[in-house]
């Protein structure tokens, strides 16, 4: 039975964490229905928005009818949704989105003035990705002999241009059965069907492309790919103490794909290169992905992450720059974690791959990472696989000391725009001293006390608390009380995610979550990898990662109270925009008692919708 939002503070029911802040987000909506195309026709038509937002904490005025599709209210929830078509969603040419943001006592009068329009980027505009698509930065560069022409460079200030849709834009095909075939027109990209036809990466079927489980390393398969793993090194053991995987030049991600069969969740990357649209094709099949590359910079991801870390033909120089590329692997693999190369130098005995060889023995040898497994299949394919040390006595028993151990860290270091180091991270310790130890298999690692958790003495009751109140918020309210129909979610992403609660509460759903640690926030994905889950750091304050129409859910939960103090919400509602599909959901959390005094009707009402509110993104787009 649904509960008030006065029962659930009368009654305790969720030991809320934070302090009263809230969340505004408002959205003027110019739709422009075609009736015969779903596609842009012209990016001419802007509009100008003028708003005055006046925020206090006084109780609001009874909540008026609606504007669009009914709002519905349940628990202190309001819900703005809307039906997409069953066959096609069309994005109007414009539209403005202006977001508020502020906490306690506080005033915040907001006056704009924009001019919204489509990128005027021609046909490279529907894919575009402001700090991969830097072009003016990128022809500026001195050297991209390390992939210096693939990391981010954003653009400042960053484009308030809003992204069209391809021509003949289609509802996503649904999860199970996007994995293996998607439609054309929703990524109209078919240069790998031509490139990569000899090894079954993907094809065209009519109005799909279908993925038939290839790939150059897996000839039999993928299936029989991931088997063979296991059969080479038994003490692999899928979904129990391998549970969270690094697949680096994944191509379409169907290593990662197939492995959610094991409950192995495989966080797919690859950079914006010559093989088009990889990452997008993995997104839209609902596969986790993201845009990365192994350059200059440090990966966004946490020390001692990936119980595993998988290369097949990846092509990664791993002993350039001194061993760099694998030394930023050595940072991010885990403890006893093992590393997986399937690629020509471990089985092919000619000139060029034989030196390939040699140097990573040397260098392997020089990390202390040991070969517990080295074999060829009855393709001929062969792979190695490397474990890395779960204790420093190798690394005191060098005679060489190089590379050298890193500098012991004061404090944790967010990798974010930091330099690849050549040094060996040193291997995790509490509070006392003692190295960490990850011992606890899946699905028990979920709810158990993460090894990198704060040794304070309330920390544990703080996480355990933190579980709970996911659970329950979940539950009752996010699943019990909202509109969303979740046969419409696969791709899910929580902005601010903390532990990762938003995330573990929905594990049994058939969706995955994209857990994103903000750099100004308290660093937790350490934690959040250690419970199982995946995630990234990142700044809001610049655009993500990925490609447009990528995520089916946006989950924002206090995010935007110090985000204002460092950057325009403006830029962050256009980037909102930019990678929401259309017919998908931005969910956001903030306290009740929000007044907003609209001189502009029709686009903005005065409510009160309590401490999470839904907007259905077929009424924006």
């Amino acid at each position: 039975m649904a509960i008030s939002l006065q029962s659930v503070f009368k009654e305790r029911k969720f030991p809320f964490l934070f302090a009263l802040t809230f969340l505004l987000i408002s959205f003027t909506i110019l739709l422009l229905y075609n009736s015969s195309s779903f596609s842009f026709s012209s990016p001419s038509h802007s509009l100008l928005v003028s708003t005055d937002l006046h925020v206090t904490t006084s109780q609001p005025p009874p909540p008026p009818q609606p504007r669009h599709s009914p709002l519905r209210s349940a628990n202190g929830v309001a819900v703005v949704s809307s039906k997409p078509n069953d066959t096609a969603v069309s994005l109007p040419e414009t539209a403005s989105k202006t977001t508020a943001a502020a906490a306690g006592d506080v005033d915040l009068n907001m006056s704009s003035n924009i001019k919204w329009g489509n990128c005027k980027l021609g046909a490279l505009a529907v894919d575009y990705i402001p700090c991969l698509d830097n072009w003016e930065a990128i022809k500026k560069l001195q050297s991209r002999r390390r992939m210096e022409h693939r990391e981010r460079h954003c653009p400042d200030p960053s484009p308030r241009c809003l992204v069209p849709l391809p021509i003949g834009y289609k509802v996503p095909v649904r999860w199970p059965k996007s994995r293996d075939m998607i439609w054309y027109s929703n990524v109209p990209h078919p240069k790998l069907v031509e490139y990569k036809k000899e090894q079954n990466w993907v094809r065209k079927s009519g109005d799909y492309f279908v993925f038939p489980g290839g790939g150059t390393q897996f000839k039999n398969g993928v299936h029989s790919y991931i088997d063979f793993i296991h059969k080479t090194l038994p003490a692999i053991k899928w979904g129990k103490n391998i549970r969270v995987i690094l697949d680096v030049g994944c191509g379409v991600a169907s290593f990662g794909g197939y492995l959610l069969d094991k409950d192995v969740i495989t966080m797919s990357f690859a950079p914006k290169d010559e093989h088009e649209a990889q990452i997008q094709f993995a997104l839209e099949r609902g596969i986790p992905a993201i845009l990365s590359v192994i350059g200059t910079q440090k990966l966004t991801f946490p020390d001692n992450a990936y119980d595993l870390i998988h290369c097949a033909r990846c092509r990664v120089h791993w002993d350039g720059d001194g061993g760099k590329p694998l030394l930023e692997l050595n940072r991010i693999l885990r403890p006893g974690g093992y590393f997986i190369w399937s690629a020509t130098p471990v089985y092919l005995d000619n000139e060029r791959d034989s030196k390939i060889w040699k140097s990573m023995v040397a260098l392997t040898t020089a990390i202390c990472w040991k070969v517990v497994a080295k074999t060829v299949d009855s393709t001929g394919i062969g792979l190695v696989i490397y474990q890395k040390p779960s204790s420093n006595s190798c690394y005191k028993q060098r005679n060489e000391k190089l590379p050298p151990l890193c500098e012991q860290k004061t404090k944790q270091n967010v990798s974010w725009y930091e330099r690849l180091s050549y040094c060996i991270s040193h291997l995790p310790v509490d509070s006392t001293g003692n190295l960490l130890r990850w011992s606890t298999p899946w699905p028990q690692r979920l709810s158990s006390k993460p090894p990198s958790l704060p040794s304070e003495p309330d920390a544990e009751d703080i996480f355990n608390e933190d579980t709970k109140h996911w659970a329950a918020l979940v539950s009752e309210v996010y699943l019990d009380g909202l509109a969303i129909n979740l046969a419409r979610i696969r791709n899910v992403m929580d902005m601010n995610a903390g532990y990762g609660g938003f995330a573990a509460a929905l594990i049994e759903q058939p969706l995955w979550v994209m857990n994103v640690v903000p750099i100004d926030a308290q660093d937790t994905l350490s934690i959040i990898f250690e419970r199982g889950l995946i995630g990234v750091y990142h700044d809001w304050c610049e655009s993500f990662n990925t490609y447009p129409r990528t995520y089916d859910l946006l989950h924002s939960s206090f995010l935007f109270k110090n985000l204002k103090d460092r950057c325009d919400i403006i830029d962050v509602a256009v980037e909102i925009d930019r990678i929401l599909r259309p017919g998908g959901f931005l969910l956001a959390r903030r306290v009740s008692g929000v007044q907003v005094n609209d001189n502009q009707k029709g686009n903005m009402s005065s409510y009160q919708a309590g401490p999470t509110e839904v907007l259905d993104y077929t009424d924006l787009k």
